[in-house]
C-alpha cells in the first residue's frame, strides 16, 4: 500500500471542474499549455491536450502523484534494463532495440538487427530466389504490430507483399493462400516460444499448402522469429534463417525486433531503420523531459482523470487516416494486456479502476455510427483524434480537406455541444457538450512518425502503470481460457454443465 499516492488521490478528488468552454474562457494561455508540438528529429507532430479537463491544480497534483509513485526512479530502471516486470523476474528492453538502453542491450539488438538486415537484403537481391509474397503467421503482438505497419506504411508498390495471418480460423489461412503463388512465397513464422499453438497449427498447414504447391523443400521456405532458436531448429528450420530476439522483448512491444522482419521485407532496410529512429526519439523525449512537459505523462495524467476521477469505463482512438485503420486494434492490446490488472506491482488488491477498455475505428465512418452515443449518450468517453496534415492518396486535394474538418470539426462539436432545432428548444437534438478529446496531428504518416506515435502509446501505457503501483508487463489474464482449451484438447476433464453441453453440441465431446 502507499499510504502517499493515496493522500494525493484524496486531494485529486477535491477539485470542482469547470466546464472545457469555461476553462477556455478562464485562461487566456490554455491552448500554449497544453497543446505542444515535438520535432523529432524528421518527426512533427502536434499534441493538442487542451480540449481535456486538465487544469494547472491538476497537473501540479498529478506531478505530485508522480513524485510519490516513484516515476523518475521507475523510467531510469526502465531504459537502464533492471527489472520492472517483478512478477516474472525481467527487464522490458523493447527501447533497446531502437538504441536507447542498457549499452549492453543495444549492442546485442544492434547484433541481431544486422543479422535480419542481412536476410532481409539477401532477399531482395534475389539470393532465396523470386520472392513475392510473404505469408507472416503470429498471433497477438507478434502479429498485430506487423499488420499495423505493413497496412500504414506499404499500401503501394510493396517491394513483398507481406500477408499477415494471426487467427487459427483456417478461413484466414485459406484467404492468404489464395491471394500468392506457392512458387514465390516464403513463409515466416513468429513464435516467442515457438511453441505457441495456433501459430505452430497454421504453420504445419502452411508448409502442407507449399508441398502441395510443388515446393520440394517447403521447410526451407520458412523464416523463424524467436526467443527459442534452439525449438526453431528442432522443428526443422535452417540456422540461418533463424532471426532471434531476446527474452525481454514482450510480444506487445515486439515490432521493432526480428518480429517487424515482416514490415522491412515490404518497406525495405532503410525505411524500417527510419522507423526504429523515429521511436527512439520518442524515447529520448520520454527519458529525457520531465513533469507535465512529458507528452506520455501529460497523456497519463488525463488517462487517469477521466478513468478515477469521472469514471469513464472506456477510451476511444478514432484515426482519421485509412492508413491507421488498425491503430486502435494495436492500442487494445498494448493499453489492456498491460494495464489490465487487480493487483499491485507487491501483489496487494487495487480498489480503483484500473485500465479502460480501448476501443476506435476510422473516421469519417464512425461518425455516422458510434458517435451519435459520443454526442448524446449518457456514457462520457473521451477521445483521441489522430491525423495526418499530409495525406495518403493523390486524388483532389477536396477528399483530405473534408477528413480532416470533419475530424476538427467532432473535436469541436464534443467541447461545445448546443441544440440543432430553429427554436433551440428540441431535447432530441440537444447536445450537452463538455465532452473531451484530445488530438495528435501528425505533419505526415510516414515510418518515422508512424514509430514515434507507437512508441508514444507505448509510454504513455508504462507511464500509466506507474501512476496506478501496477505491473504493466506480465500478462497471466491470457494464459488461462488456453490453458482450458489444452485441456479440452487433452480430454478426461469436466467443465461446468454449459460449457459441457456446447462442446457436445459442437461434436468435440462423446
Amino acid at each position: 500500500m502507499n499510504t502517499a499516492r493515496d493522500h494525493v488521490w484524496k486531494k485529486l478528488s477535491l477539485h470542482q471542474d469547470p466546464s472545457l468552454l469555461e476553462l477556455f474562457a478562464e485562461d487566456a494561455g490554455r491552448l500554449e499549455k497544453l497543446s505542444t508540438r515535438l520535432d523529432l528529429g524528421e518527426v512533427g507532430i502536434l499534441f493538442d491536450w487542451s480540449k481535456t479537463h486538465l487544469t494547472d491544480a491538476y497537473l501540479d497534483e498529478f506531478e505530485e502523484l508522480a513524485e510519490v509513485s516513484e516515476f523518475t526512479e521507475m523510467r531510469r530502471k526502465l531504459f537502464a534494463g533492471e527489472v520492472v516486470n517483478p512478477t516474472e523476474g525481467r527487464a522490458a528492453e523493447h527501447s533497446a532495440l531502437r538504441g536507447v538502453g542498457k549499452e549492453s542491450s543495444v549492442e546485442e539488438a544492434a547484433a541481431l538487427r544486422d543479422r535480419m538486415q542481412f536476410l532481409v537484403e539477401a532477399i531482395h537481391e534475389g539470393t532465396l530466389g523470386d520472392v513475392k509474397h510473404l505469408i507472416h503467421i503470429g498471433i497477438g503482438g507478434s502479429a498485430l504490430g506487423p499488420a499495423l505497419a505493413v497496412d500504414a506504411l506499404a499500401r503501394e508498390d510493396p517491394l513483398v507483399d507481406v500477408h499477415v495471418v494471426s487467427n487459427i480460423d483456417g478461413v484466414a489461412l485459406e484467404e492468404a493462400f489464395a491471394a500468392c503463388d506457392p512458387q514465390t512465397t516464403l513463409l515466416a513464422v513468429a513464435s516467442k516460444t515457438f511453441t505457441t499453438i495456433e501459430t505452430m497449427t497454421n504453420a504445419a498447414s502452411a508448409l502442407k499448402w507449399l508441398e502441395q504447391g510443388g515446393v520440394s523443400d517447403p521447410t526451407g521456405r520458412v523464416i523463424a522469429l524467436t526467443a527459442a532458436p534452439e525449438k526453431a531448429v528442432e522443428w526443422g528450420v535452417d540456422e540461418t534463417r533463424i532471426l532471434p530476439f531476446a527474452e525481454s522483448v514482450g510480444g506487445r512491444y515486439s515490432l521493432w525486433s526480428s518480429i517487424g522482419f515482416p514490415i522491412a521485407i515490404a518497406i525495405g532496410w532503410e525505411e524500417f531503420e527510419s522507423m526504429l529512429a523515429g521511436a527512439a526519439a520518442m524515447d529520448e523525449h520520454f527519458r529525457d523531459t520531465d513533469g507535465r512537459a512529458n507528452l506520455p505523462l501529460r497523456a497519463a495524467f488525463a488517462d487517469q482523470y477521466y478513468t478515477r476521477i469521472r469514471g469513464c469505463q472506456t477510451r476511444a482512438v478514432f484515426c482519421y487516416d485509412e492508413r491507421l485503420g488498425l491503430l486502435p486494434d494495436y492500442l487494445q492490446q498494448l493499453e489492456m494486456e498491460s494495464n489490465g490488472k487487480s493487483v499491485t506491482a507487491e501483489g496487494d488488491p487495487v480498489d480503483f479502476p484500473t485500465a479502460p477498455i480501448t476501443w476506435g475505428g476510422v473516421g469519417t465512418d464512425a461518425q455516422h455510427a458510434v458517435f451519435q452515443l459520443l454526442h448524446q449518450g449518457t456514457n462520457l468517453v473521451p477521445v483521441d483524434f489522430i491525423a495526418s496534415i499530409v495525406p495518403g492518396d493523390v486524388l483532389d486535394p477536396a477528399h483530405h480537406r473534408i477528413l480532416l474538418t470533419n475530424c476538427f470539426a467532432q473535436g469541436a462539436a464534443l467541447t461545445a455541444g448546443g441544440n440543432m432545432s430553429p427554436d433551440g428548444k428540441d431535447p432530441a437534438r440537444a447536445f450537452p457538450g463538455d465532452r473531451p478529446s484530445a488530438t495528435i496531428l501528425c505533419d505526415d504518416l510516414d515510418p518515422a512518425t508512424l514509430g514515434a506515435l507507437i512508441a508514444f502509446h507505448e509510454h504513455r501505457t508504462f507511464a500509466n502503470a506507474v501512476l496506478m503501483g501496477i505491473n504493466p508487463f506480465d500478462q497471466f489474464g491470457v494464459e488461462l481460457g488456453k490453458k482450458m482449451a489444452q485441456d479440452i484438447e487433452a480430454g478426461g476433464v469436466e467443465f461446468d454443465p454449459s460449457t459441457t453441453a456446447l462442446l457436445k453440441a459442437a461434436g468435440l465431446f462423446d
